[in-house]
């Protein structure tokens, strides 16, 4: 295992979330469109910020071999969730700009991080997934 790490979180939607070893701690709250007061963050939240950071860092792992900057990349998840007739569901739009780099050579870059990244491999088959270049 390369990496491993544990988070508890007492309350849940509305309660605090904390890293174990204590360099992060929220405050989580139901989002206001939800019903909640929104004075916290939530985990579709944490989840955005988490799957566009692993997806930059896959950009930047492939970039050379598509010949385009990778360090020009920015990556934005938006993360949705909605219900259904018998629960939640999450849907993602990945979101991928490198200024000044030819649109399909970014496009055939964003397949390829979507095919490695953790999150992404992760979520494969179970969150609609959509691929934006900007």
């Amino acid at each position: 295992m390369a990496y491993s790490t544990t988070a508890t979180t007492k309350g849940g939607r509305d309660g605090r979330a904390l890293l174990e070893d204590g360099k992060l701690a929220l405050a989580m709250a139901l989002p206001k469109a939800m019903g909640g007061n929104g004075e916290g963050h939530n985990p579709e939240q944490l989840f955005a910020l988490g799957w566009s950071s692993c997806f930059g860092q896959a950009i930047l792992a492939l970039a050379k071999k598509h010949d385009v900057d990778g360090s020009a990349a920015r990556v934005t998840v938006d993360v949705a969730i909605d219900k259904d007739a018998t629960s939640f569901a999450l849907a993602v739009e990945i979101k991928v700009q490198i200024p000044g780099a030819d649109k399909a050579k970014v496009q055939a870059l964003a397949e390829d991080a979507h095919a490695i990244c953790p999150y992404s491999k992760a979520t494969r088959g179970n969150v609609p997934v959509t691929l934006t270049v900007i």
